[in-house]
């Protein structure tokens, strides 16, 4: 998985999509990427995910496509024959972590406790997903925690955006930060695919000032 974190830390977000229409995936990919954002996390929070990940595979081939809201080995395996490239979940479900790894896909469970954390490191992870970030104890809680785990990085996701993006990514053991704001789902389906290619080069600004 060295290779697909090294990509995410470069990039420093991953926009989180809920995409209701799966028509709407190429172009949003594609401001996404003009805004110097290509990568996407696609949730399965719609019927639309798995159609939005082939679409985005196959007409914007060098967008990093996630699939989010991994909540069981079905899912996974939908999202990987889709076209994702890595899984995120919300939480850490061992027998969900334990399939990807047994298939050798590359998944970010979700880990807010240190029994979490021990548990992503048991399996041989080394990033894992904090969250709800700011609702769980924000930065002071990873810089906290990160302590005594030395081999973990984190993607915390939840309540961050423009004011304290470049705060999370001060600290060096943040990979990259998820978050919503610049691909809302009101923007998709609006179709304002302008605005969020210039919200998404705001928040590249952001990532370079901090790298």
């Amino acid at each position: 998985m060295t290779n697909i974190i090294e990509q995410i830390r470069t990039i420093g977000i991953v926009p989180v999509i809920a995409i209701s229409d799966a028509n709407g995936a190429v172009p949003l990919a594609q401001a996404l990427k003009a805004g110097g954002l290509p990568c996407a996390e696609v949730t399965f929070r719609t019927a639309a995910a798995a159609d939005a990940i082939r679409q985005i595979k196959t007409h914007v081939p060098d967008v990093l496509i996630g699939a989010g809201t991994i909540l069981s080995s079905e899912q996974a395996d939908t999202a990987i024959n889709a076209g994702a490239q890595f899984l995120v979940s919300p939480g850490f479900n061992p027998k969900v972590v334990a399939h990807c790894r047994e298939k050798n896909y590359h998944i970010v469970p979700g880990c807010a406790t240190p029994s979490d954390m021990e548990a992503a490191l048991e399996m041989g992870l080394t990033l894992v997903k904090f969250f709800p970030a700011e609702q769980a104890g924000g930065l002071a809680y990873i810089k906290a925690v990160a302590a005594p785990y030395a081999a973990l990085s984190f993607l915390p996701t939840g309540g961050i955006g423009p004011k304290n993006l470049a705060e999370y990514l001060s600290f060096p053991r943040i990979v990259a930060c998820g978050g919503s704001w610049m691909a809302s789902k009101d923007l998709i389906d609006a179709g304002d695919f302008a605005t969020i290619e210039r919200l998404s080069r705001e928040a590249a600004e952001i990532v370079r000032s901090q790298r």
